[in-house]
C-alpha cells in the first residue's frame, strides 16, 4: 500500500490518500510517529492501527463531544461528524457507541422538541422543521400522538394571538380574515382556529 498524497487541511491536520484513495486525517505527530510520508508505503496492519487507535477513538470522542455541547439528531450528529472527514464505517461505529450509552436518541429528541415550541407553533410547523432535522416521519408521527392534545393547537393559536394583541372587538372582519389566513399558512386547521377567535370575543 502506497501513500500516494498528504494534503493539508490546516497547519496541524493533514489528509491521507493510500493508492489514490483518502483514507483518513491525521495530525502532524501521527504522520512521523506511525511513518507517514508521501511516496512511501504502509503495511494493512499499520493502516489498521491508525483507523482503530486513532480515528476511531476520535470519532466517539467528537461524537461525545458534540452531543454534550447541545443535543442533536441521528441525521445532524452524522453531518457534523462527516463535516470532520471520518470514514463512513468510523461514523457508524461513533455513533453505535453514543447510542449504547443512551446519549443519541430521534424519540426523546422529537419529543423534547414537540414539548418546547407545542404551546406557539403548530402541527404541520413542529412536524416540518423535524423532518428537516432528519427525524424519521414515524417516530415525528409517534412523538406528536404522545404530546400533543387537540387543546395544544387551541392553546398555540391564543399564544399567537396575545402576541398580535388580538381585539376581537377592535378588528374590521377584512383584518380577522388576515389573522385567519396567517394562521392557516402557519398549519393551523381552520376549525381550531375559529374556535380559539370565538372563545375569545365571548371572553374579551
Amino acid at each position: 500500500m502506497t501513500v500516494t498524497e498528504i494534503e493539508p487541511c490546516t497547519k496541524t491536520k493533514f489528509k491521507v490518500y493510500i493508492d489514490g484513495t483518502f483514507a483518513f486525517v491525521l495530525y502532524k505527530g501521527e504522520l512521523s510517529r506511525y511513518g507517514i510520508r508521501k511516496g512511501g508505503e504502509v503495511s494493512e496492519e499499520t493502516v489498521q492501527k491508525i483507523r482503530t487507535e486513532v480515528i476511531l477513538k476520535r470519532a466517539k470522542l467528537r461524537a461525545m463531544h458534540l452531543l454534550e455541547d447541545m443535543d442533536r439528531t441521528e441525521a445532524a450528529l452524522r453531518d457534523k461528524l462527516r463535516q470532520g472527514l471520518y470514514p463512513q464505517d468510523m461514523i457508524d461505529m461513533a455513533i453505535d457507541y453514543v447510542k449504547s450509552f443512551g446519549y443519541l436518541n430521534d424519540a426523546r429528541y422529537a419529543e423534547n422538541f414537540i414539548r418546547s415550541r407545542q404551546g406557539s407553533k403548530s402541527r404541520k410547523e413542529i412536524q416540518a422543521a423535524l423532518l428537516q432535522k432528519g427525524v424519521p416521519a414515524e417516530l415525528i408521527g409517534h412523538a406528536l400522538e404522545l404530546c400533543y392534545e387537540d387543546s395544544g393547537e387551541e392553546e398555540a393559536v391564543r399564544s399567537i394571538l396575545r402576541k398580535k394583541k388580538f381585539d376581537p372587538h377592535s378588528l374590521e372582519d377584512r383584518e380577522k380574515q388576515r389573522i385567519y389566513a396567517y394562521l392557516a399558512r402557519k398549519g393551523f386547521r381552520y376549525e381550531t382556529v375559529r374556535q380559539v377567535i370565538q372563545n375569545y370575543e365571548d371572553d374579551a
